[in-house]
């Protein structure tokens, strides 16, 4: 079994109807754990009925919580969710919150001693106390996933850069990977020439680009490999790419081939998107359909 940490937000999602528990980083822990890896959630909750809730979540599905911190003073996170026609959704995030302190403490750094794999975002570097444990667990990690999730005004290109240096593998989807090429001094028309570009200044091994409805591209090892996507009718978009990033960890990791694995995340993302939230209940049977289909 494979042991991957997650580190960074946990959080509610409130939309204009309901809320649902949420943040990247929660979103492809449960998605991991899901999958049959052996998962640890590094974080920090507010002492508060939100971050309580948030606790029985990973609980009920297996994952481990001996890292998420609770916090006596700041509130569990909250982001207010708003969708446009399309179902995609844009985001007011709440700060500060608790998982903006994550102290590096003993216990995340005996839990990622014993990871095979470490993802990490880049929302969770907005604030100088997560961001420094960030990097003092990336000295730790054994292998790197970076979840790039730019959220105005919540970026710079100095800690960016830190971060893709850092990784083995990064994960954007189209939009945030030409805004940063274009940060460091390069504009093209073409989507895989920027992404050579990336490698070129980040070494990272693998690089993944999502890019909607529209599929997404896996650059391993000097080769490309496409899927043009699966056509769903969508609900909405908060956590597909979440859940197309733990699907393509997973493979990868198993030691699947590329295109098999970028086949496989692609269709859990379309699944995702298919249906309301970031974490619905998906069945082999629906994966396997709509790989076919």
């Amino acid at each position: 079994m494979t042991n991957i940490t997650c580190f960074g937000e946990v959080l509610w999602d409130v939309f204009p109807t309901h809320k649902k528990i949420g943040g990247a980083p929660l979103n492809v822990a449960a998605r991991l754990q899901s999958f049959g890896n052996n998962v640890s959630m590094v974080s920090r909750i507010g002492e508060d009925e939100k971050g309580e809730d948030i606790l029985e979540f990973f609980k009920e599905r297996g994952v481990n919580t001996d890292g998420v911190q609770v916090d006596t003073i700041l509130k569990t996170g909250k982001v207010k969710v708003i969708l446009d026609e399309e179902g995609t959704a844009s985001y007011d995030i709440m700060f500060p919150r608790a998982w903006d302190k994550i102290a590096l403490s003993d216990t995340a750094k005996a839990i990622l001693q014993n990871s095979d794999a470490f993802v990490f975002g880049s929302l969770v570097a907005r604030d100088k106390v997560s961001r420094e444990t960030l990097y003092e667990l990336l000295k730790l990690a054994k292998y790197k996933i970076f979840d790039v999730n730019l959220r105005p005004p919540y970026y710079n290109n100095e800690v960016l850069k830190h971060l893709m240096s850092q990784a083995n593998f990064v994960k954007f989807n189209d939009e945030e990977i030409i805004e940063i090429a274009k940060a460091f001094g390069f504009t093209s028309e073409s989507l895989e020439a920027i992404v050579q570009f990336i490698a070129t200044e980040t070494q990272a091994e693998t690089i993944c680009v999502t890019k909607g409805g529209k599929g997404a591209i896996l650059y391993v090892n000097n080769t490309f490999y496409t899927n043009s996507g699966y056509k769903v009718k969508v609900a909405d978009t908060v956590g597909a790419g979440d859940s197309f990033l733990a699907s393509i960890i997973t493979q990868l990791l198993k030691k699947q081939g590329p295109q098999d694995a970028l086949n496989f995340a692609c269709a859990v993302g379309a699944i995702v998107a298919s249906k309301a939230g970031a974490n619905p209940e998906i069945k082999k049977t629906e994966i396997e359909r709509m790989i076919n289909s």
